[in-house]
């Protein structure tokens, strides 16, 4: 049986849309877009950071990352990210949202000014500094993840409580789009100021001093929006559910959210007493109730966020290679240092502006609508359609006059990836868990989509490798490589399909009444009041 909801929990369900909204988006949204410019503009960089550290003047071709380096540091930050999302998503529940906010900002701040001053006088020791400083970004960006999609489902209306959610995550588009734009600035400034040649007219002039501040500046540029945020998520105030459901505190809770909606809200305290004294919403995550109530949920959310990571980040870290292949970036010999990241740059750019942005929008403007197991089922099989399309005759698309259309595919399944589950994975575990264990929950459905990334990183980057030693020789890689990870990521694209079927659709609904909270009892095994798809 339901009990009556707190009045500073439906006041904020049926709140109209009003600036703080816009505010919390902002605020959460700027993390996020810091995030996705610090995780993806290491790939703007990788090939620069192979010719500075790893080119022998005295061999035919510039030198390059070798895969286990490559993958370490494409791939470390990752195994950062994982680490803070647990932790953080742990912390969120245990100290309040509020309180660990500050701290992932922080983190994220220092390392990133940290991992451009990386210092060492080899290869190796430049390389490792840098590993170990984006481990630690990577730590700081895990804590926003849980942490900034339950902070906005919890300010969030119930009507549009998904375009809420998805639009912080949007943010993460306009953080990639940014970073292939400060690599493009600054690439062309110095690409004019210090005009080389290319790699086979002079090897040694094709690299001048000045390319090792490229990679350094665009690294070190993540700390710049994140640091203009932080007085911001230091002013936001805790949120009501935590607040009234976790701390037990109706009076702050109500005094909070009076200000926040500019009406006059009462403390209910006896109301939070009953409803935080029930033994129904007492159970701990590795209960027996909450196995019942939300291990099949928890399956779902972790199992395709992970196999959604596996397609999404390999894509983006392998991209330039799959760019090489279609001769879209040259090979590297007939280009300098610096004006190979500004090709690099040029077509990461393209695709984000084209299909990587327009997807998450998408997701926000119809999330509400369609609900989010249409959108997450949708673009998984799209997904998986224009992989296979992409792989099976992929030898066509190599060839000369076919590229366009291989970008164009491409591309497409950037945009039903943005469109479908990499904002929806998001979004449903924020909703669909308790309040006192909602940022844990989400913590380890995040872990286990970067499990899924650093199986993209560290597997599919040597998958990727060129197989073909003409290719190798002619500067750049790829092939036989690529064409196999393209038919396995469709693969894992359509099994993402298969456990989408384990995610309950939450649109429209009260988060207490999705998580069973406001039931006076419910016996152990009934499940939970989420609605069936």
């Amino acid at each position: 049986m339901a009990r009556e909801q707190l009045g500073v929990l439906t006041a904020l369900d049926a709140a109209k849309t009003q600036w703080y909204h816009f505010t919390a988006i902002v605020i959460a949204g700027m993390g996020f877009f810091t995030d996705a410019y610090d995780l993806f503009c290491i790939s703007l960089v990788t090939k620069l950071l192979g010719r500075i550290y790893y080119t022998d003047i005295t061999s035919p071709k510039p030198g390059s990352l070798p895969p286990n380096v490559a993958a370490a540091v494409n791939g470390v930050a990752l195994c950062g990210t994982l680490a803070g999302q647990l932790f953080f998503g742990w912390l969120g529940d245990k100290l309040g949202r509020k309180k660990v906010y500050g701290m992932t900002l922080a983190v994220m701040v220092i390392c990133s000014v940290a991992s451009g001053l990386s210092f060492g006088k080899s290869a190796t020791s430049v390389i490792s500094t840098l590993c170990f400083f984006r481990f630690w970004l990577g730590f700081g960006i895990g804590g926003d993840y849980p942490l900034s999609a339950t902070i906005m489902s919890e300010y969030a209306n119930k009507k549009t409580r998904g375009a809420f959610i998805a639009a912080v995550f949007a943010m993460q588009g306009f953080g990639i789009l940014a970073g292939g734009i400060v690599a493009l600035a600054v690439s062309s400034a110095f690409d004019h100021a210090f005009k080389a040649p290319t790699y086979a007219a002079d090897r040694a002039a094709s690299l001048p001093p000045q390319a090792d501040y490229v990679w350094r500046i665009i690294l070190m540029f993540g700390a710049v929006p994140a640091g203009l945020t932080y007085y911001s998520r230091m002013k936001m105030p805790e949120t009501a559910r935590y607040t009234a459901l976790v701390a037990k505190n109706a009076k702050q809770a109500a005094h909070d959210m009076s200000k926040v909606l500019n009406v006059d809200l009462e403390a209910e305290q006896e109301k939070v007493n009953a409803i935080t004294e029930d033994s129904a919403n007492k159970f701990g995550l590795f209960s027996r109730q909450f196995l019942a109530r939300h291990g099949l949920h928890l399956l779902g959310t972790t199992s395709t966020w992970f196999l959604l990571d596996i397609a999404f980040y390999s894509q983006n870290l392998f991209q330039k290679d799959i760019f090489t292949a279609i001769n879209w970036i040259p090979p590297a010999a007939t280009m300098n240092a610096i004006h190979e990241v500004y090709r690099i740059a040029r077509a990461q750019t393209l695709i984000a502006l084209l299909s990587t942005v327009p997807g998450y929008w998408f997701t926000v403007a119809f999330i509400d609508r369609m609900g989010r197991f249409k959108i997450q089922m949708m673009g998984f099989f799209f997904m998986t359609v224009f992989m296979f399309a992409l792989a099976i005759p992929y030898h066509h698309w190599t060839l000369k006059g076919n590229h366009i259309w291989f970008v164009v595919m491409y591309a497409l399944t950037f945009f039903f990836a943005n469109f479908g589950p990499n904002a929806t994975t998001f979004v449903v575990p924020a909703e669909i868990f308790p309040a006192r264990l909602r940022s844990t929950c989400h913590g380890i459905s995040a872990a286990a989509g970067k499990a899924g990334a650093i199986v993209g990183a560290f597997g599919f980057l040597y998958a990727a490798q060129s197989k073909d030693p003409a290719k190798v020789d002619k500067g750049y890689s790829t092939g036989i490589g690529v064409r196999n990870s393209l038919i396995v990521l469709g693969c894992i694209n359509f099994l993402g399909m298969v456990f989408t079927l384990l995610v309950p659709e939450s649109k429209g609904q009260s988060l207490e009444d999705l998580t069973g909270e406001n039931e006076e009892e419910v016996s152990a095994g009934t499940g939970t009041a989420v609605n069936p798809v």
